[in-house]
């Protein structure tokens, strides 16, 4: 049973909890927050008895293995290097870093401690329809693909009227691209290698971050289109195209449904998924913390890594900074 403690209190730390739980493998032990009412107010609503802590330090200290992290954005990458140097495990939620100078910092600091893992918490590749993609790409001639992820934030209401929430802001590192456009590079990625070229074309707010926008990726052979956003909701199939065969299946995030079309008959690919959507990924961490399986965090740093490669080349082209440390 792995020691966990949390950073963030936000809904999707609750959701991870409970995937966690479900899947009898982590014991919540630890909540960090600034706030000791809203740690409290997170252990009350998963229904855990664990300890609090407003001091980072005082909770780095404490008897955990694991630390989940889903503070603001440009703080992932710091405290992930912090978890890393008390001698914790990680999984951070995307993005890891922000820019590339963060992402060296949190390779160095990998490097430094061999005998711990960092996982990107990147839910959807571990989830069955996307590995069903991952089979289908590799057993076809691909020949281009359409994908989109894109959902009206919760926290764009705040923006149109005139405030600047962490989601949003320059400084925390938001925007539609850092928060769900990277799962769309990470399909891409994970689906058809590292591109020869990626460009992003931008719709920029006055907060200093993109709302949305649309990515273009290069290969040899064909492009891939990914649009994202976080201004409006889509309703968008995502589709991979193989001559004149079409692979379609729901936003990219959460892949639901999964269908084959040909000229001649549409066949159901789809696979059965979890009701939590961060239990598959949950799964995969402790199963790989628990017995020391260096291969699998391997291919998952690996991956996290050329997809932030790919992410800097992305800012780069929008005019996306982030100068945090």
């Amino acid at each position: 049973m792995l020691r966990l403690g949390v950073i963030g209190t936000n809904w999707i730390t609750a959701q991870f909890i409970d995937a966690a739980y479900k899947q009898e493998a982590y014991q919540l032990n630890a909540i960090y927050s600034r706030h000791e009412a809203t740690a409290q107010a997170l252990a009350d609503k998963v229904g855990v008895k664990a300890t609090i802590y407003t001091d980072l330090d005082a909770f780095f200290a404490s008897d955990l293995d694991v630390v989940y992290i889903a503070s603001p954005n440009s703080l992932h990458a710091p405290q992930t290097i912090q978890a890393l140097a008390a001698g914790k495990h990680v999984i951070v939620e995307k993005p890891l870093a922000v820019n590339l100078k963060q992402l060296a910092a949190v390779n160095e600091a990998v490097q430094a401690h061999p005998d711990l893992m960092v996982f990107e918490a990147a839910r959807h590749i571990y989830d069955a329809n996307f590995k069903r993609i991952n089979e289908f790409v590799a057993t076809n001639d691909v020949s281009g693909a359409t994908l989109s992820y894109m959902k009206y934030s919760s926290r764009y209401d705040a923006v149109l009227a005139g405030e600047t929430p962490n989601v949003f802001s320059r400084q925390f590192g938001g925007g539609a691209l850092m928060d769900l456009g990277i799962y769309l590079v990470y399909a891409a990625v994970a689906w058809f290698g590292v591109p020869n070229r990626a460009t992003y074309q931008a719709k920029m707010l006055n907060t200093g971050v993109d709302g949305d926008g649309v990515m273009r990726l290069s290969y040899p052979d064909f492009d891939v289109t990914l649009i994202t956003g976080k201004t409006k909701n889509s309703e968008l199939t995502s589709e991979i195209y193989v001559g004149r065969d079409t692979l379609a299946f729901d936003q990219v995030g959460e892949i639901h449904h999964l269908t084959l079309k040909t000229e001649t008959e549409t066949t159901d690919l789809s696979q059965p998924i979890f009701d939590n959507p961060m239990e598959a990924e949950a799964k995969a961490f402790a199963e790989a913390i628990e017995t020391n399986d260096r291969e699998a965090f391997k291919k998952a740093w690996t991956l996290a890594n050329s997809v932030h490669q790919v992410m800097g080349q992305l800012r780069q082209s929008a005019g996306l900074h982030f100068d945090t440390k």
